[in-house]
């Protein structure tokens, strides 16, 4: 996978299609709303769904650790789907993450879900995460700089020959990071919406997650138009098959 390099506050950092950031000079991981045991809180409320949301994110999450190994992990906030979502964690799900932790500091950032930090798992809970000239929070603050942030699960659509493609994305604009869903069972709130696009008013660039890149376009401050310049960071042939026309939009 290629990411793509932004500097926020001054900083290098690292977008992957993964969909987490990395800050190569901590060496600090970050990733955003996991919903860990939305399924099983469905469940609970009588709409059966399969179970393995879960375990589903936690096999995406353990390879990125693997491969970056990290001295610091830092989770944005809705780690948990709700407050009981850690006690209802499968004890082979809880297993693996405490073994895929082993010598990773973790931060737990409190969400809108869990303003409580998990029991039973390694790491310190806070409010905010203050480090160097970044902030790391979960629900984004107007006018913040240096800010990544997560809570809206960004997506945006980019017409392909064979239609849309809606993928989630990071939205930048030098200032802030407006994190992706990584968990398997979120949904998304398009790039275009108010809530969004309050947040970059004067434009920003979506970088869309692909399997095996991310592509990057402009969005035009308040949705006034949007320009055809698509970029994609990564090696050999994109599997999106936009045609050279296109005009990209955010939903």
């Amino acid at each position: 996978m290629s990411a793509a390099p932004i500097h926020i506050a001054g900083e290098r950092l690292m977008l992957d299609p993964a969909g987490v950031l990395h800050w190569p000079a901590r060496r600090l991981l970050c990733v955003a709303d996991l919903h860990f045991e939305k399924g099983s809180a469905f469940a609970a409320r009588g709409r059966l769904l399969p179970p393995y949301d879960t375990r589903e994110t936690i096999a995406r999450l353990v390879p990125l650790l693997r491969r970056y190994g990290p001295q610091r992990m830092v989770f944005l906030g809705d780690s948990f789907h709700d407050a009981d979502g850690c006690a209802r964690m499968a004890e082979a799900d809880r297993a693996a993450l405490i073994a895929a932790f082993a010598g990773i500091e973790i931060t737990w950032v409190a969400g809108n879900h869990d303003p409580a930090p998990p029991v039973g798992l390694p790491g310190r809970a806070v409010e905010d995460l203050h480090e160097g000239p970044l902030v790391f929070r979960h629900i984004p603050q107007p006018r913040a700089t240096g800010e990544i942030a997560g809570h809206l699960h960004p997506r945006a659509t980019a017409p392909t020959r064979a239609g849309g493609v809606a993928r989630a994305c990071f939205v930048s604009d030098g200032r802030r990071v407006l994190m992706p869903a990584f968990g398997a069972f979120t949904g998304g709130l398009d790039a275009g919406d108010p809530a969004v696009a309050a947040l970059f008013p004067r434009g920003g660039r979506a970088f869309l997650i692909g399997s095996e890149r991310l592509y990057s376009f402009p969005l035009a401050p308040r949705q006034t138009g949007l320009p055809k310049d698509l970029t994609s960071f990564g090696n050999g042939q994109a599997e999106l098959p936009l045609s050279v026309t296109a005009r990209l939009r955010s939903g």
